[in-house]
């Protein structure tokens, strides 16, 4: 799918035809600049890698640097490849935010934040055992018995339990968008958008 790379910039609300306070993600997205075009014939795939966020050339490899003067662009931090753009794109374009003037709906794909080792009441909503009843004292967000009796005579893999929580790959598709404003390269999204403020995010058309 054909998207961009963006920087999540925080929330805000605007006001819909309707008259309507409806709150929003804004997100910086783009410009990109395209660092390698891939094809059938040499990589097997059609796909097109895209830079977003200049870096400075002493914190970039000397491998990375061979491939960011083959496009005759400057260091980029963070790189992602999009298929099936519509237009036929060259080494050193810029593509920006422009590219969702006619979406409505758009995926976006993140790093949820991480939020360390939790129980089994935040991580998987259990309800807590029995209410502190049964003399549970001041366990009643514990798990409660996780074994069966003497057969099978062990707990089963894949038991939810505490453990870490956040820190993934997270998809969320179908947000709205709400409006685009290329002269400052930004996009409103109405809806969860995975990540901390600050973090980068792929948007996908």
């Amino acid at each position: 799918m054909p998207g961009l790379l963006g920087k999540k910039i925080g929330m805000t609300s605007v006001f819909s035809a309707e008259g309507k306070n409806v709150p929003c993600t804004v997100i910086e997205a783009g410009p990109c600049v395209v660092t390698q075009v891939k094809s059938v014939e040499k990589d097997g795939y059609a796909a097109v890698q895209l830079g977003f966020q200049d870096k400075k050339e002493k914190h970039t490899t000397k491998p990375l640097m061979g491939h960011f003067k083959k496009a005759g662009v400057t260091p980029k931090k963070h790189l992602a490849e999009f298929k099936e753009f519509e237009t036929e794109l060259n080494l050193g374009d810029t593509v920006t935010v422009e590219l969702f003037n006619d979406a409505t709906f758009v995926d976006v794909i993140g790093t949820s934040k991480g939020k360390g080792f939790q129980g089994v009441v935040k991580r998987h909503g259990f309800g807590g055992v029995g209410q502190t009843t049964h003399g549970q004292h001041n366990r009643a967000r514990k798990p409660g018995s996780i074994g069966a009796c003497s057969y099978p005579a062990k707990v089963f893999k894949g038991m939810r339990m505490g453990g870490q929580l956040g820190g993934d790959r997270v998809t969320v598709q179908n947000l709205q968008v709400l409006k685009v404003l290329p002269d400052h390269n930004l996009l409103l999204i109405k809806g969860s958008v995975p990540g901390c403020k600050g973090s980068i995010v792929i948007i996908e058309k």
